[in-house]
């Protein structure tokens, strides 16, 4: 764990209050392994900040999101173990953490401030969110009550994530006298979140005319990721500190003793790009997946294509190039520039490199088949058994070595089904699997402004999946600056056929999209899990039954 933040100016005297920002990755179910961490960074906390409380996520304890782990019968026995421990240790800072709480029978997503060995206050979330990734209500009973407290002499209201998204909860603690609120969060990331958290958070300080402490989760769950990108507004709605994003440590910020509970102000980081937001969510995602399910390494198919190129950077960069092992499974139609490019980038990214001709197993596998499909033309059968035949190179590989298999599809990819089941579609994770085919090309051009790892001509030439003779992606697809466009519109913003058609696009390019779409949903639903960066993933974002009779249309 690392302890961070600016360097606060303001003399020990002068303050009224240090709140100690704990923006750290916790392992979901592992309450034993969370409660050290909690112990620990409490401790380092008031050692090395002087805190004078410590400010956790929501549902630290158990980390975030605990999903059916909470209809476990064992639960109510774990989350008292811990917090008797955590009670036993009378750790000198007040803490505040999110734990899931039983009360009158009633499950809650909880808030408590434990100090010097004592629980002094319970809040109960009052808005269990239940849509795009949330469930909440399949768990949580909503909470009624408002909590303000005093914290060494400063007037504190608790609120827990989506309260501050709803009336009600910060008013009434402001209401109830609240100079200061403490508010737990576990937001997972997408490419416009952290810009509306800062809305709300202006908005909400402002007309209330309280500080808010706003702490956030950091670290990958399957397929989410917390950004972290913790925040300090003060009574005015100006922000007065943030967290860097995808940053685990200890971020302290002192309050004086003022009328308003002013917080001192720090140096603010740097807005990033969203090619650079994007990039470090895929890093953090692939790292926590791999590393909190205990592989030893990934292995990947590398192509010479642009989305094994941006796959291979981001494994690297997220488990170092020991870690990771690229594959090149060449075919009659694979081009040589493309053999070319894969050797450079494994080069210039320093992992083991082999390569692996499909052509044995294929000329096996059609002289088995030739009794069967003696008369019928070649077709995508063809094709897809080289997918399927490198996806049992990597699963055999997989299986012998211990390693993760990335798959490297995009969005656009999986939004149409130009993919194959049990071939490019085999492995364990997806790091692209929610990145648009345009977005990936931008993402490879911000990894070369870091170093040179993907050969320009990767970035340039027009894509293929090299299973037929001259084949080129766009000979079956719109091109990806139009298919993104109406991918964006339909899957992301639910626009109608004829809405999109009215947007200016080809009813025929609307058509055959909407209609690839819609007819894949069954290979999505096989798809390996990947890191989410839009508001729309497909997974727990977007779900569409398989078997339907939905007619396109308005």
């Amino acid at each position: 764990m690392s302890a961070a933040g600016s360097a606060l100016t303001e003399s020990a005297s002068a303050r009224k209050l240090r709140v100690v920002m704990a923006q750290l990755d916790f392992l979901v179910g592992d309450i034993p392994g969370n409660t050290d961490l909690i112990i620990q960074a409490t401790r380092e906390a008031r050692e090395r900040h002087g805190a004078d409380v410590v400010v956790f996520p929501e549902l630290a304890l158990t980390g975030y999101p605990p999903e059916d782990l909470l209809l476990r019968p064992s639960l109510d026995l774990r989350i008292a173990e811990a917090m008797d421990r955590l009670q036993a240790e009378a750790l000198e800072p007040a803490i505040v953490l999110g734990v899931p709480l039983r009360s009158g029978g009633l499950l809650y997503n909880a808030a408590v401030v434990i100090e010097g060995g004592e629980v002094r206050a319970r809040y109960f979330k009052r808005f269990p969110p239940n849509y795009q990734v949330f469930d909440e209500m399949r768990y949580f009973a909503p909470g009624l009550e408002t909590q303000v407290l005093d914290i060494r002499g400063v007037s504190v209201g608790i609120t827990v994530c989506e309260d501050l998204w709803k009336d009600g909860p910060v008013e009434d603690a402001a209401a109830a006298g609240a100079k200061l609120i403490l508010n737990l969060n576990a937001s997972p990331y997408d490419i416009d979140k952290q810009a509306r958290r800062k809305a709300l958070l202006e908005r909400k300080a402002s007309e209330n005319q309280v500080s808010i402490v706003y702490v956030n989760l950091v670290g990958g769950q399957d397929e989410l990721v917390f950004d972290g990108g913790s925040m300090v507004y003060d009574h005015s709605g100006t922000l007065a500190v943030e967290v860097p994003q995808f940053r685990d440590g200890l971020f302290a910020v002192d309050f004086l003793h003022e009328r308003h509970c002013q917080p001192v102000s720090q140096t603010l980081p740097d807005e990033p790009s969203l090619e650079e937001n994007v990039y470090n969510a895929l890093v953090t995602g692939v790292r926590d997946y791999v590393n909190k399910n205990r592989f030893r390494s990934v292995v990947l198919g590398l192509s010479g294509g642009i989305d094994s190129a941006v796959t291979l950077a981001v494994a690297v960069d997220a488990l170092g190039k020991e870690r990771v092992r690229a594959v090149m499974m060449p075919f009659r139609y694979t081009a040589s520039i493309s053999i070319e490019d894969a050797e450079a980038e494994a080069r210039a990214l320093g992992v083991q490199y082999d390569v692996f001709s499909i052509e044995p197993m294929y000329d096996s596998f059609m002289e088995t088949l030739a009794g069967p499909f003696e008369g019928t033309t070649p077709d995508t059968t063809e094709e897809n058994l080289q997918a399927r035949l490198r996806g049992v190179l990597l699963m055999s590989l997989s299986n012998k070595f211990g390693s993760l298999v990335l798959t490297t599809g995009n969005k656009s990819e999986m939004a149409v089904g130009y993919s194959t089941l049990y071939g490019d579609m085999a492995g364990g994770f997806d790091a692209l699997k929610d990145v648009p085919k345009t977005l990936v090309y931008r993402l490879a051009q911000y990894r070369n402004t870091l170093s040179p790892v993907i050969p320009e001509r990767v970035i340039t030439r027009p894509p293929s999946a090299e299973l037929a003779p001259d084949q080129k992606d766009e000979d079956n697809l719109p091109g990806y600056d139009v298919l993104d466009e109406i991918l964006n519109l339909y899957v992301e913003r639910d626009f109608s056929a004829e809405a999109i058609v009215a947007e200016g696009f080809e009813p025929a390019d609307v058509e055959r999209v909407i209609r690839l779409v819609d007819i894949n949903e069954y290979k999505r639903r096989q798809a390996p899990i990947g890191v989410r960066i839009t508001e729309r993933g497909f997974g727990k974002d977007r779900r569409y039954p398989i078997t339907n009779g939905w007619k396109l249309g308005n």
